[in-house]
């Protein structure tokens, strides 16, 4: 008996004849992504790390998500996706009176509810609603205006994390070769690797059930005999949500009591989302049914893995260094007993309070608060042996490293509470897990982590749920040791970080093949830019290093105003272009000869990558039919899934998705009526239907007017694609832009790539997500849906305290990346966090996390840009600096002093933010263009922390006197560390040279009376009037001063995975303004210098 929703295969392989074309089923327009409620708890990819030693390999800048028109029902769509009205971060209590920091004479009433990423409907006029003003509110929730696009949830109660406890898990097995033996991988450095594999005679388990008991002191036993016991489906009785139309999903991405229901094309989405990954907490207990009815046993119907993973060493890209902070990954060795949450209460009573954290300073006296070193994260108030095995910060980072005890204390705090994720990161060295038996909490689903409680060898306690669980008796045996009954010296007890080898109960289907579509832009427009040649040579120069393996699928499509298809048939002399001209229902002609084996047809495709540049040079085509060349690659890509490269240079104007020109170039300086929102709903309908067949849309817009990327980007920000811009790109009169092009290009098309991957992240009982930042789609209430993963994106997520932890000292995040690697693994990553829980406001100011803070913050101020208006969240972002040093003068500060007060873990608050009040996607008074601001927008909420801070407030060094002294050795490199300068004028001198960098740019200013020596030994110029004025590259020289300035600027680049364009700047240039804007600390025609910022958030405070 088949599940509903699932492909009928029953006990006939034949089943799986559907693979990869669309199975029959009456009005399911959607049938290879993964199940609507897919377990997010699957498997994740294991991290092929990037060797640093060729710079320039760069990431994805991602737009922002928003919410989709509701077909009725219950998912969010959007980068920021409200899940719930739960209490949102309160910005707090701002008063009525306090006047706005721009030029506006208004300010709105000043709360707010939970922020939503969505537009109005093209239909409503964002003018007419009034959006309130001012902080991010948190425990408010005001009616929202009835936008169509907003779900309402009928849930019963508030989501906490809580999850019902099932009686009786459902036992998978399968009969797939994937190894059995218990091999434990770190993939990274060879020398690091190990294979565990247990010894004895015993052969080795495969695919062992899960077991619902063990019985103590059992023996470990042979394989079961007979086929496999069917999955039981967890089939909760009652549902809160009703049947909606939505597109079913069948993939790969199949969890434990996944469950489908599919009737025509309409998908039943329960409210537990248990049914999609086997478990998360739940808006509200419902799976009362503890004797699940018996589903069709899933597993053994797949072709099987092969066995050789521990010899597995992640495939070796150019791009990304390692990571510079020095945290565990991979077995540890442990000396100790490893210490649990049951050993952390008498760990934590011994320590003390940081004194550094809670020094009151005053930020009117002491001016240079800014450290000449990287800032670094606060580190956690925990035991040192619990620290040793905490998540690395660059992975996984909270607000608050401190957690309230409360949501008043938290509300008190006036402070956001929420997490920064880069979950993809790519990793030198990654423990990857081999083995039959993953093993997770029966309730919550929580996969085991160093930060359990083992109340005996037995027996473990969630960290999240406390639900008592056994251990799997294969999860006695220690591999690191080949001792049997050690499972606290496990690996997985000692990682945070690791990767799971998923089995074949994950997968409703084989895993994808690497399929890559490209799209080029063919009009009149396209071919003056002259980017078709510079993409084309990329491609041919890295078709060899394309992520994949021998099932790896390649396509094009070209259009101007028809839409162009390549045959590439095995067996052809040369590619044949198909011409469709019918834009308003395009089909496609020969389907199975457009996406071919890239491998069989490699030489076509060389063939037709060297001639395209040339077909078109002629053309006086100006038309752009976008949405219909979309359509068809969409179409073309429905059976497989994959990722859809999109290169476009102009507005679209023919067919489906044709938009007009909005921008008013005398309205660019204001921070109102312009235009953030679509104009229309088109793209992100179609990135929705993308999503459901595992499409991604990776959006690359070369164009010197304006395009709408604020409609355009929707393509990518809901399929979980990236945008990139390039601003007036031509291949002659912009030549550092071609550059840059060519660097991402490279990056863009080697990196890691992982395919229909699904994420969730869990947190411990009393916590609850309910926001979520990003580019995906949120299939369920936490299940966020990403047909492609890459490892450049970022993701937040705001969190509230649903209730009391006074039970718990410690709290503890985790999140879960299953996705199909480029070789044809189903792998999950996960990561988990530990932090202590405090019951004073002192202990919460004490861990506050600055720079995550300022992170969270900015993309909440990008929906309320869209979502009420610019000057809105402007507003917002300076009463949440006001509001949480309110509230620390009037709760924590005994002695009222005059001058501005702030605890030391505060004293960057004020800068950061009016950081981002100046950065291009908040700032007011410049003449910046439309698309670059919502660009700008796009990487706020795509771009993981460490880099969005570089961007919002760049660091400044003096590199005229660079010496070697507390320099870095990097292979045999030796890398001068100059310290870091206040971005303020002041700290500039006309006889030296300064470099600034702001991450996607640097710009490095050279002093009118600079030094001869620096003239000639590094910029090789005879004197000043000789530097050149569009100098954007510094030559290499056979001088000490030369190799110490290019060792510099080389290391910064090789730590970001987009290219950075160096100019070389004279006080006469014309960038000497891009320059001066970015002195955050100055004061500009349109904003405040630091000093008065500081004044106005002291009289606001005081009042």
């Amino acid at each position: 008996m088949s599940q509903p929703g699932m492909p009928v295969s029953g006990d006939d392989p034949a089943g799986l004849q559907s693979q990869y074309r669309p199975v029959s089923t009456s009005g399911s327009p959607y049938t290879n992504g993964p199940v609507q409620n897919a377990l997010m708890s699957s498997q994740l990819s294991m991290s092929q790390g990037y060797n640093s030693q060729l710079p320039g390999f760069y990431p994805h800048l991602i737009p922002t998500k928003t919410s989709l028109n509701p077909v009725s029902g219950q998912s969010n769509y959007g980068g920021s996706q409200t899940i719930s009205p739960l209490s949102n971060y309160q910005g707090a209590g701002q008063t009525p009176n306090r006047p706005p920091m721009a030029s506006n004479t208004e300010t709105p009433s000043l709360h707010s509810g939970p922020v939503s990423r969505m537009q109005p409907p093209a239909t409503q006029n964002p003018a007419a609603t009034p959006m309130p003003s001012g902080s991010f509110l948190p425990g408010v929730n005001l009616p929202s205006p009835p936008l169509n696009w907003q779900y309402n949830y009928t849930s019963t109660g508030s989501q906490t994390n809580r999850c019902p406890h099932v009686s009786s898990q459902p036992t998978v097995s399968g009969n797939t070769n994937l190894t059995a033996n218990h091999q434990y991988i770190s993939s990274g450095d060879p020398s690091l690797q190990n294979s565990y594999i247990k010894s004895g005679s015993a052969p080795p388990l495969v695919n062992p059930p899960l077991p619902t008991t063990f019985q103590p002191g059992a023996p470990l036993g042979p394989p079961p005999t007979g086929g496999p016991p069917p999955v039981r489906a967890l089939t909760p009785e009652k549902s809160s949500y009703s049947a909606v139309s939505q597109p079913s999903f069948n993939s790969a991405i199949k969890q434990e009591g996944g469950t489908s229901n599919a009737n025509n094309g309409s998908m039943v989405v329960h409210n537990s989302c248990d049914e999609i990954e086997g478990g998360g907490f739940l808006a509200t207990p419902q799976l009362t049914n503890k004797n699940p009815k018996m589903g069709r046993s899933v597993g053994y119907s797949y072709p099987s893995l092969s066995p050789g993973y521990q010899n597995t060493t992640p495939t070796s890209t150019p791009g990304m260094p390692p990571s510079s902070l020095n945290y565990p990954s991979g077995p540890q060795a442990f000396t100790q007993t490893p210490l649990g949450a049951n050993h952390l209460t008498a760990s934590m009573s011994g320590l003390s309070l940081h004194p550094e954290g809670l020094r009151v300073i005053n930020l009117l006296q002491e001016r240079n608060v800014l450290p000449s070193t990287p800032l670094q994260p606060p580190v956690p108030n925990l035991h040192e042996d619990i620290q040793r095995l905490n998540c690395n910060p660059e992975l996984f980072r909270c607000t608050l490293t401190n957690i309230p005890q409360t949501q008043a204390l938290l509300n008190k705090a006036k402070l956001p509470l929420g997490l920064l994720l880069h979950p993809f990161k790519d990793l030198v060295q990654l423990p990857v897990v081999t083995s039959s038996t993953i093993v997770r909490c029966r309730s919550c689903r929580t996969y085991i982590n160093p930060f359990v409680s083992f109340l005996d060898q037995r027996r473990w306690k969630c960290n999240l749920c406390y639900r008592v669980n056994d251990v799997p008796e294969d999860f006695m045996y220690n591999p690191l040791t080949r001792v049997y009954g050690d499972p606290l010296r496990r690996p997985e007890i000692q990682n945070s970080t690791i990767e799971f080898m998923a089995p074949s109960e994950y997968m409703l289907r084989p895993p994808q093949p690497p399929v890559y579509l490209f799209v080029f832009d063919v009009s009149h427009n396209a071919v003056e830019t002259g980017y078709l040649k510079s993409v084309c040579q990329s491609l041919l120069d890295n078709l060899d290093l394309l992520p994949g393996n021998t099932r790896t699928k390649i396509g094009f499509i070209t259009f101007d105003s028809t839409v162009h298809f390549y045959s590439l048939q095995e067996g052809l002399s040369q590619p044949q272009m198909l011409v469709v001209s019918d834009i308003e229902d395009v089909f496609i002609p020969m389907p199975e000869n457009l996406l071919v084996n890239l491998n069989e047809s490699k030489e076509l495709v060389r063939d037709l990558l060297k001639t395209l540049p040339q077909m078109f040079n002629k053309t006086l085509e100006t038309h752009s039919a976008l949405g219909s060349a979309l359509q068809a690659a969409f179409k073309l890509m429905s059976p497989t899934g994959g990722r859809m490269s999109v290169f476009q240079t102009q507005l679209p104007t023919l067919g489906m998705g044709a938009l007009k020109p909005r921008e008013e170039p005398n309205q660019r300086s204001s921070a109102k009526e312009i235009h953030l929102t679509p104009s229309t709903d088109f793209y992100k309908k179609l990135a929705l239907d993308c999503s459901g067949q595992q499409v991604a849309v990776d959006l690359f817009l070369l164009s010197g007017q304006y395009s709408d990327l604020a409609s355009l980007g929707c393509i990518s920000r809901y399929s979980a694609g990236s945008v990139y811009y390039y601003p007036s790109y031509h291949h002659q009169h912009n030549p550092v832009q071609v550059q840059k092009l060519q660097k991402e290009l490279q990056r863009y098309l080697t990196r890691k790539i992982g395919f229909e991957a699904v994420m969730r992240i869990r947190c411990t009982k009393g916590l609850s997500i309910h926001t979520f930042h990003g580019n995906f789609f949120v299939r369920s209430t936490d299940l966020l849906s990403l047909p492609n993963v890459n490892p450049d994106a970022g993701y937040a997520v705001q969190m509230s305290v649903e209730e009391s932890l006074t039970d718990t000292q410690l709290v503890s995040f985790q999140s879960a990346l299953l996705y199909t690697s480029s070789k044809g693994e189903r792998r999950i990553r996960v990561h988990t966090l530990c932090l202590p829980v405090v019951s004073t406001l002192n202990e919460v100011f004490l861990g506050a996390d600055i720079q995550a803070i300022s992170g969270l913050l900015a993309n909440m101020a990008v929906d309320r840009s869209v979502t009420a208006s610019l000057s809105d969240a402007r507003d917002a972002l300076v009463n949440a600096v006001i509001d949480s040093l309110s509230a620390y003068h009037s709760s924590v500060l005994s002695n009222q002093q005059p001058g501005l007060m702030v605890p030391f873990s505060l004293r960057l608050f004020p800068l950061f933010v009016l950081a981002l009040l100046k950065q291009k996607s908040f700032q007011t008074g410049t003449n910046a263009r439309l698309d670059e601001r919502i660009f700008a927008m796009c990487q706020v909420k795509n771009q993981p922390l460490v880099y969005l801070m570089l961007s919002t407030h760049p660091s400044l060094y003096r590199v005229d006197n660079l010496s070697d002294e507390g320099a870095l050795n990097i292979n045999d490199r030796t890398i001068p560390q100059p310290p870091i300068l206040q971005l303020s004028v002041e700290k500039l001198s006309r006889d030296g040279a300064f470099l600034m960098d702001a991450g996607f740019v640097m710009m490095l200013w050279v002093g009118k009376n600079c030094g001869q020596n620096f003239l000639s030994q590094v910029l090789g110029v005879q004197n000043y009037a000789s530097i050149p004025q569009t100098m954007t590259d510094i030559p290499e020289l056979d001088t000490p001063e030369s190799a110490r300035t290019i060792a510099f600027i080389s290391w910064l680049r090789e730590q970001r995975p987009f290219f950075a364009i160096l100019y070389v700047i004279r006080e006469e240039s014309p960038m000497k303004a891009a320059f001066l804007q970015n002195m955050v600390e100055d004061r500009t025609e349109s904003a405040l210098s630091y000093y008065e910022f500081l004044l106005h958030i002291q009289q606001q405070v005081n009042k």
